[in-house]
């Protein structure tokens, strides 16, 4: 559901859009406030979206790493943190909570002003962190230093700076229109965008790799191959107005050379690429939503495929495993559904459809961020979810819904993850306004790189 709030402005002079940003609506708690009273069933589609807007969005907000304003990697409701990073702060779940407060300040849970000294605050802190030929690493510490993602991944991170930049980018347009302070700040922005090395990371070849590191060079040596959740990073890398990669990385390094396009039928819905990992039926959901919480799937197609018949498409073949639930799963169905990545009893795990990769547990974030595709489908699930008290008193917490739960395993921790939150406040802002769809498609950077990569898309309303 896209709505149009103006039409005609200029790509990059939209001063009409930017004005209506400025508007500020009144705070919505009150909202919130009367849910807790209410029985679930009795609540509109609209208020019940709202609320779990607004609560998803307090883990960027309130629950935000004090310091530099950037997204904490997870927040465990329980206290306990196995691995003792509590303090760890998530690149590319921070570039989610860039779009989500963006998301609050359009809603009014937070004025504009409080927006943007949060935003200020996060691109003092990513100008000063440490970078790798311009790229992020995955983790960092409050004081800006790299936390390794593991023993040899201690460099950048092309993906998660594609995630990061997605988010930075519609910053820099909601803010390239306003007063001086908010000027300054898209051309910082701007700035950091022009120094991220993404042809670097070709490794002098025709593919993007995923990790570099200064002490272990190429060693962990993960080319991009689609289709998987790194779409973003090569439309980023060819839109890069002072180190772009050329078109024919994308064609034989994301797509091998026409390699990508494998068309499978399931359920009466089709796949038309191959999903890495030999994922018949679909890879993790997420795929369906981190490369599009900006780069808009409407009208998306390319000499390979769809992707919003693609999107769409997965995430009916998602719901459906669900529903038929070939693997007797306790609680599964039509309103209670959704296999991505997501914590899992045995620590972390990519569920998918598929008898090796369905472990019986339900990730929130699957059916809520994936409200654009399949809107019905996503509201039932909300709604049961909300509404069933015993269920609810289980899953949702201070920042929305917690990160996963089985009712196989009786299994209910009350962890959150940012890269699974953030997810869910774009894309119920995009199903509502279109708001970080049509500023990150207003980039006329991402237009010439999406051109020159012979994509057809929908231009900004």
């Amino acid at each position: 559901m896209k709505t149009t709030i103006f039409t005609g402005c200029a790509i990059m002079g939209f001063i009409g859009l930017c004005m209506a940003f400025a508007f500020y609506r009144p705070p919505q708690r009150w909202v919130v406030a009367q849910m807790n009273g209410m029985h679930g069933d009795s609540l509109s589609d609209a208020t019940l979206l709202d609320s779990v807007e607004h609560a998803t969005f307090l883990y960027f907000w309130k629950g935000a790493e004090p310091r530099s304003g950037m997204a904490p990697e997870r927040i465990h409701m329980d206290g306990v943190y196995p691995q003792h990073d509590r303090d760890v702060i998530a690149v590319g779940g921070s570039g989610f909570g860039i779009m989500a407060i963006l998301a609050g300040m359009h809603r009014g849970y937070i004025t504009r002003r409080q927006g943007f000294e949060r935003i200020n605050r996060i691109v003092d802190f990513l100008a000063r962190a440490d970078r790798f030929h311009g790229a992020w690493p995955h983790w960092l510490y409050p004081d800006g230093k790299v936390k390794p993602f593991s023993p040899k991944d201690d460099g950048g991170d092309i993906v998660e700076t594609a995630y990061l930049v997605q988010g930075l980018l519609c910053a820099r347009q909601y803010f390239l229109q306003g007063n001086a302070m908010e000027q300054q700040l898209a051309r910082r922005i701007d700035r950091l965008w022009k120094t991220v090395e993404w042809n670097w990371y070709q490794h002098g070849q025709q593919v993007l790799y995923w990790h570099w590191s200064p002490d272990y060079g190429w060693a962990m040596n993960f080319p991009i191959h689609g289709y998987n959740e790194c779409l973003i990073a090569y439309v980023l890398a060819a839109s890069s107005p002072t180190h772009a990669i050329p078109a024919s990385a994308y064609h034989q390094g994301w797509a091998e050379d026409g390699k990508i396009v494998a068309p499978s039928w399931h359920y009466g819905y089709e796949l038309q690429l191959h999903h890495q990992g030999d994922a018949a039926l679909g890879g993790p959901l997420f795929w369906a939503h981190y490369s599009y919480l900006g780069l808009d799937p409407h009208e998306l197609k390319d000499r390979y495929a769809d992707y919003w018949k693609e999107n769409v498409d997965q995430t009916m073949i998602n719901y459906l495993w669900c529903v038929h639930n070939p693997l007797h799963y306790r609680g599964y169905g039509p309103h209670n559904w959704g296999l991505t990545a997501s914590y899992s009893p045995n620590g972390y795990a990519a569920h998918a459809p598929g008898a090796q990769t369905d472990l019986g547990v339900i990730s929130p974030t699957a059916a809520v961020s994936s409200i654009v595709y399949t809107p019905h489908q996503s509201m039932q699930a909300i709604r049961y979810w909300f509404t069933t008290p015993q269920l609810k008193d289980k899953i949702w917490g201070p920042y929305g819904f917690y990160d996963a739960f089985s009712e196989t395993a009786n299994w209910f921790p009350p962890r959150y993850l940012a890269i699974d939150q953030g997810p869910q406040v774009v894309m119920i802002e995009n199903y509502r306004s279109g708001l970080l769809w049509r500023l990150f498609m207003s980039c006329e950077e991402v237009q010439q790189g999406l051109k020159k990569l012979e994509f057809h898309f929908a231009k900004p309303e």
